[in-house]
Formats: C-alpha cells, sequence, structure tokens
C-alpha cells in the first residue's frame, strides 16, 4: 500500500480553516440514504451532516448499482465524544505498549481516530457508512464498520489486501461512487468519508477548508 497521510500529520493541522457557515441537515429527513442507529447519541448528533456533505451523499446515492443503498452509521460527533473516543483508544494503546512514546502513541491512535481539534467529524464533515440491500442487508466488506487495525490485522485499512474478493468489489463499489461525489476517504478506514474539512482539503489541494469544528477545544 502507497504511504498513507494520517490524521496527526502536520500538514494536516496547517491547512487553514475559511468557515462557510453551512448548517447541519438531519440525514433522516432525506429519501436517499439508510440511517442506522447503532451509533446514536441522546441529542441525534450522529444523524446529522453539513449540508454540502448531504447533497454529495445524495449523488453518490444515484451512481450506486440498483438495488444498493448507502447505510450511515455517523456523522457530526459532538467534541466531548470525540476527546472520550480518542483517550479511550489512546489508554488502550498505551497499555498494550508502555515503551512508545507520548508523540508515538499519538500518530499510531490516529489511524482509528482523529485528534479532536482535527476531527472531521467534529466540523460535520465526515460520514462512517457502508452498503446495504434495499431490504437494509448489509453487504461483506472485509471488517465491521469502526474495527480496529488491532482487532482486523489492518483489513479496516481501504486497499487492505487479507480481504475476500467479495468485500474488495464492494469497497470498489462503494469507493467510486464517493470519488465521483466528491468525497475522500481516509485510508485507515474503509468506512470514513468526507469532504471540505482538512485532511479533504490536503488531499484535494484546496488552499483551505470549508468547515472548521462545530466546538473548539478549550
Amino acid at each position: 500500500m502507497p504511504p498513507i497521510i494520517l490524521m496527526s500529520d502536520p500538514d494536516v493541522a496547517r491547512i487553514p480553516v475559511q468557515e462557510c457557515g453551512e448548517p447541519l441537515v438531519d440525514l433522516r429527513e432525506l429519501p436517499f440514504v439508510v440511517v442506522d442507529s447503532r451509533q446514536a447519541d441522546a441529542e441525534g448528533a450522529y444523524a446529522h451532516l453539513r449540508e454540502g456533505v448531504a447533497w454529495r451523499l445524495a449523488r453518490a446515492a444515484r451512481l450506486l448499482p440498483d438495488g444498493l443503498r448507502l447505510l450511515v452509521t455517523e456523522g457530526y460527533r459532538p467534541l466531548a465524544l470525540q476527546i472520550e473516543y480518542f483517550e479511550s483508544y489512546a489508554a488502550e494503546l498505551r497499555r498494550d505498549n508502555p515503551d512508545w512514546s507520548e508523540d508515538h502513541l499519538r500518530v499510531q491512535t490516529s489511524r482509528s481516530l482523529s485528534p479532536p481539534e482535527i476531527g472531521p467529524h467534529v466540523a460535520g464533515a465526515a460520514v462512517d457508512l457502508t452498503l446495504c440491500t434495499a431490504a437494509g442487508e448489509e453487504l461483506d466488506m472485509g471488517t465491521r464498520v469502526d474495527a480496529s487495525p488491532e482487532e482486523s490485522d489492518d483489513a479496516c485499512y481501504t486497499d487492505a489486501p487479507n480481504i475476500s474478493d467479495a468485500a474488495r468489489r464492494n469497497r470498489r463499489t462503494l469507493c467510486a461512487a464517493l470519488t465521483t461525489a466528491g468525497l475522500v476517504n481516509y485510508p485507515t478506514e474503509w468506512w470514513h468519508w468526507s469532504y471540505g474539512d482538512r485532511y479533504w482539503a490536503l488531499m484535494t489541494g484546496s488552499p483551505h477548508a470549508l468547515y472548521g469544528p462545530k466546538e473548539t477545544v478549550s
């Protein structure tokens, strides 16, 4: 696999943000995706995305083969939840790798969770999703959504070689639709796609991000 730029890379943090002020929209009110409740929070934040990201999901949905739909598991993630997830995973890795430096720990944690101040989910710019049939049956994608590198033997990486041919075809179908619609993938997580955030800007050569965090780290 080619070198992967992680969320912890300083080049991501250096991308300036010119906040465009787009609102969050509720995907549960829109017809083009299925919204799954496995990552639901009490306020329903998980089902929201910036309007421009939602438009692009609508385009991606129209590009899928007949009989397939996008199944969204999480969009916007409140800052407090991002901090909780990041610190919990970092603590797990620290326990299992006591010789790691704090800098290396941050890098390794960012394979699965963005540093909170960078997080595309915190900006409402990222969506975790998979494919399902019209009847709601999820397709084989090689791992579950949100699988860590440790539990999946790195099969969570989008271009992982250690998945079945069927899973690889399904990932390619998902990637083709979302890439054509203008979203970018985080290569350590086949399910994570974003538009308008700092990572998207770096990957596409945009001079600035369109969406910044809805809340800031104090």
